[in-house]
């Protein structure tokens, strides 16, 4: 049977958590609980999701639905966007078979599409055409 109460959970939701629990722990009076918002929200400030929305990983998303990839593959690509073939690669399990070097390419330029694109806009996404 289905667990309809697990969810897989981005960085960026785990930081916007974190960030509401970091703004109300006075309520708490954890130190503990100060302390690992504080160390993990330092870490997840510096990660790819810093400059994540939700729109951009909705986008990225429906246009990652085209490669048939596992959820847990997805989610490794949305935290930690693939900027190099073998970067792909990495986040794809062993048991499947490669990704085509056409397939790797355009998962990376999907990267920079929805994630590097200065404004996480369509409009910023003039930059997506493969160079070959």
């Amino acid at each position: 049977s289905i667990n309809e109460t697990y969810a897989y959970v981005t960085n960026l939701e785990v930081m916007q958590i974190l960030m509401k629990i970091k703004s109300t722990k006075k309520k708490f009076g954890m130190r503990n609980l100060a302390t690992v918002t504080y160390e993990a929200l330092q870490y997840l400030e510096e990660s790819p999701c810093k400059t994540q929305t939700r729109e951009s990983i909705k986008n990225y998303l429906h246009d990652l639905a085209a490669y048939k990839l596992k959820p847990h593959e997805v989610l490794q690509m949305v935290n930690d966007p693939p900027t190099s073939a073998l970067h792909t690669q990495l986040l794809i399990d062993d048991n499947k078979a490669p990704l085509t070097d056409e397939e790797n390419e355009a998962i990376i330029q999907l990267t920079h599409k929805h994630f590097q694109s200065g404004g996480n806009t369509e409009a910023a996404a003039s930059g997506t055409a493969a160079s070959t």
